[in-house]
């Protein structure tokens, strides 16, 4: 069904025709659903730190910073389209020669819109707007439509094709700033060292120079009140990780024009950004999730606790990893290695581990303690959607601590939506991660991912329905086999900007 000139136009793309038939079969076969033994609560997966441990944490982070490589690691190629989807909406609804914007709100019940109209003043582009449309019209309805067309087309601000990382998110009265700008500061604050703060961007290749522009603005801002040099990089989604989409009886799909047809497998594909970074600590988190002065000392606080966390089970695990090379492993020592992976690392072992000889658990105690590690900010659950912390069990029978989405639950098995009841914690994407071994080599994250953690999501493409194949999430199963530890921290280190609404919180509100 797939032309050798076609497979070889892939192979120029970096795919290969063994991965086309694995993405095929995975359609065919399908994705299961994980296996939820527990939630992670307090106590049970999820740490929770006095204030005298925290203090101990964050004095740890600060005696060893400056020794060592820090990055900061922002996937940010989101489009701004989705957090508009309400304003696109009204665009094409209303009629403001027709109806009144009152009329329109009682006979549709938009709240969105009802929101954003009450709200219109208080929004960071506000006066850029107004500026361009002031005068132009004679009453609210006019002025809330020709508002929104502003912000959107492309023939006004086009704020609709933007990025998300590069709208005006904050009012700061003599300029504004963007989720870019924002995470620069936040660099400063907490992934700085020797005085450099380095950061990385996965974009989009169409908004490059876009992100370049924006950074030589924001540079002069930051640099000069933080007193930091600052290192950008940027990368994009490889080619080479789309993945194929298929008919609905998973058979290839085909363009109009007789190609075949292949989709962005998703923020998994960012593993392999993620793969060909190095430092001693990364610190992940998303681009639309920033603060305003008034909230970024809980960000900053938390993001060095979980640094402080990782370099102290860092040193321990070190020590015990270069303590297994040894030809002679003591039982005792074995016992006490196998007791810190389990309670500190959270590693589980399988039942047959105990009645193994000394060189088969000294092979798996290397296979465990070699990982990458992810210290995994957790904040209680207020009703947000996404992932969360759970225990889960995989088919080979092992339990592991996992960031699970909802769609990976099958919520018609009683017992498994009882457990997703009983989740206390959601996942922020708050993370801080050693990437390296005891030796200060990398490693290779891919040996780390469970590909069989991906997602099967119906679309449609020119009327034609299709599916299409997402990759293990990169906080979900790209980091299935990492060590995993998770910690809670304050609910005002999570503000994410999902609707143009979001940006009328307290939270981004600068005071």
């Amino acid at each position: 069904m797939i032309s050798t000139a076609e497979l070889q136009n892939l192979a120029d793309k970096g795919i290969s025709a063994e991965k086309v038939e694995q993405q095929l079969t995975t359609f065919k076969e399908g994705i299961p659903f994980v296996n939820l033994k527990n939630a992670a609560v307090i106590g049970n997966g999820i740490l929770k730190f006095s204030e005298d441990e925290i203090a101990s944490y964050l004095a740890i982070f600060k005696n060893s910073k400056e020794g060592l490589s820090l990055l900061k690691f922002v996937p940010a190629s989101g489009a701004a389209s989705r957090m508009f989807k309400a304003l696109f909406n009204f665009l094409e609804e209303y009629d403001f020669n027709k109806e009144s914007l009152e009329g329109y709100l009682n006979r549709t019940d938009n709240s969105a819109i009802k929101q954003f109209s009450e709200g219109l003043t208080s929004f960071p582009f506000y006066e850029m707007v107004q500026s361009r449309i002031a005068g132009n019209f004679s009453s609210k309805g006019e002025e809330v439509y020709l508002f929104v067309k502003e912000l959107l087309h492309k023939d006004g601000l086009n704020y609709g094709f933007f990025p998300k990382g590069l709208l005006p998110f904050h009012n700061y009265k003599e300029h504004t700033e963007t989720p870019f700008e924002e995470h620069l500061k936040e660099g400063a604050n907490y992934a700085k060292s020797k005085g450099t703060s380095k950061l990385h961007f996965t974009i989009s290749e169409q908004h490059a120079e876009m992100f370049e522009l924006e950074f030589e603005k924001a540079n002069k801002r930051v640099a000069a009140a933080t007193n930091t040099n600052f290192e950008i990089k940027y990368s994009n989604q490889k080619p080479s990780t789309d993945t194929i989409a298929v008919n609905i009886d998973n058979t290839p799909f085909r363009n109009a024009d007789g190609s075949l047809l292949f989709r962005p497998g998703g923020h998994g594909a960012l593993i392999e950004n993620l793969n060909e970074q190095d430092a001693d600590i990364v610190f992940i988190k998303n681009i639309d999730n920033v603060v305003v002065p008034a909230q970024a000392k809980h960000v900053t606080q938390s993001k060095k606790l979980l640094a402080g966390v990782l370099l102290k089970l860092q040193k321990q695990t070190f020590a015990y990893a270069k303590a297994l090379e040894n030809e002679e492993v003591s039982e005792n020592l074995l016992d006490e290695i196998e007791r810190f992976l389990v309670n500190k690392l959270n590693v589980r072992f399988s039942q047959d581990y105990e009645s193994s000889s000394d060189v088969e658990k000294i092979t798996s105690l290397k296979e465990k303690i070699n990982s990458p590690i992810r210290v995994c900010g957790m904040v209680k659950n207020e009703g947000e959607p996404g992932g969360g912390p759970f225990w889960i069990t995989d088919t080979r029978g092992t339990t592991s601590l996992q960031i699970i989405e909802s769609a990976q639950i099958d919520k018609s098995i009683e017992t498994q939506l009882n457990i997703l009841k009983e989740a206390t914690h959601f996942n922020p994407v708050d993370l801080v991660c050693g990437i390296r071994n005891y030796k200060g080599e990398k490693y290779n994250l891919i040996d780390f991912v469970d590909h069989k953690q991906g997602f099967i999501t119906e679309k449609t493409k020119d009327g034609n329905a299709l599916k299409a194949l997402e990759l293990p999430g990169l906080w979900n199963g790209a980091m299935a086999f990492w060590n995993t530890i998770f910690v809670e921290v304050p609910l005002e280190t999570f503000n994410p900007v999902k609707t143009v609404n979001d940006l009328l919180k307290s939270t981004h509100q600068v005071s």
